[in-house]
């Protein structure tokens, strides 16, 4: 080998070293730790997207940023009971929660309108949409998640269409009187005047509830009926169309939030929109095959008419004024909020049973 051969080979081995060397060192990759609460179970669709839709968008969002997220999901009871998911939030216990607004209407009460609104639209979309839009637009609304160290993310999840599932056979109002029925959180308004007696309850206890005697039916929504069961102890199913309703949303602790760098909320705010749109397309794709499972049998099938639907919604007491009131006397927006809701449901030509704006 010749002396300037040498020289070359030696000149490239110390610049391909010095050139590794200076490729060592990568951009360092921050891990964040972070929790993810609800608590009911993967079987039903606001929890299963947690896992399919949302974790996935973030993660995505969050490629080549130099930050990744190690995922712990708490589900099922897990960390926090059903209803439990925000104090989990404001104690610190974890750092994202879907919220099942449902359960908490005294803590959340601007946030359950659509709870003391009944025999509003079918459609979750449309629910979901001026929800939304009232976050957006009414300060009070985001406001009232920050009392509890939470941020709202947007989005979250409405109930599809809901119905009454009975041990025994509804025609009317009138077939209600004296029987127990359970329901979840304000729902249970939705029996006054009708001479039942309202339980509150939730799905986690629905079926247990109705086959030992605890009540003899449950207010529900198909898709989270047929995968629990109800039809095996509820056979008879009523569509009274009380309507779709805003259950509850997906929100961060919201201090630590507030030092997550912007690249990390940005894509926290994309999972939830992600999110809310794939609930959305599954949960409208599960329905009729939902109300196949829960009402195999047409003769077990009752749609009320909608003068039956009316003279319900007309024996309810005046719960969304009392719902507004309530919600100003605690300093909070209630009457903007319940007028705003229903203005936006009329503009947007949906069918109410009852018209609840505060005059």
């Amino acid at each position: 080998m010749t002396k300037t051969l040498r020289g070359l080979l030696a000149g490239t081995a110390l610049a391909t070293g010095v050139t590794a060397g200076l490729a060592l060192p990568v951009m360092a990759q921050e891990t964040i730790s972070v929790t993810i609460v609800n608590g009911h179970p993967p079987i039903f669709l606001w929890v299963k997207h947690l896992t399919e839709t949302f974790i996935p968008t973030v993660d995505a969002a969050l490629e080549g940023s130099g930050y990744a997220i190690d995922w712990t999901e708490a589900y099922g009871g897990s960390l926090a009971a059903v209803g439990g998911e925000l104090d989990a939030i404001e104690d610190g216990l974890a750092e994202v929660a879907a919220i099942p607004t449902v359960f908490l209407p005294t803590k959340l009460p601007l946030q359950n309108v659509t709870y003391n609104t009944p025999f509003g639209p079918s459609d979750p979309q449309m629910v979901m949409d001026v929800m939304d839009g009232l976050h957006d637009s009414i300060p009070g609304m985001t406001e009232s998640w920050h009392a509890y160290d939470a941020e709202y993310l947007g989005g979250g999840f409405a109930l599809d269409n809901y119905l009454l599932m009975t041990s025994f056979p509804v025609n009317s109002i009138d077939d209600l009187a004296g029987r127990r029925i359970g329901a979840p959180g304000p729902a249970v308004n939705w029996l006054e005047g009708t001479g039942a007696v309202g339980v509150a309850g939730n799905l986690t206890t629905y079926y247990n509830d109705i086959q030992t005697g605890v009540f003899e039916g449950v207010i529900v929504f198909p898709t989270a009926a047929a995968p629990a069961r109800l039809q095996e102890v509820a056979p008879y199913v009523t569509v009274t169309n009380f309507g779709a309703q805003y259950a509850g949303t997906l929100v961060a602790n919201q201090t630590w939030m507030a030092d997550q760098p912007e690249v990390v909320q940005n894509a926290l705010r994309a999972g939830a929109e992600a999110y809310t749109a794939a609930y959305i397309a599954e949960q409208t794709a599960r329905v009729a095959a939902a109300m196949a499972a829960i009402a195999p049998d047409p003769a077990m099938l009752h749609t009320l008419s909608d003068e039956e639907r009316a003279r319900w919604a007309g024996v309810l007491p005046d719960i969304a004024g009392t719902w507004a009131a309530n919600a100003d006397g605690m300093g909070l927006p209630g009457t903007e909020v319940l007028n705003a809701y229903v203005g936006a449901l009329q503009a947007a030509g949906a069918s109410l049973g009852r018209d609840w704006t505060m005059r």
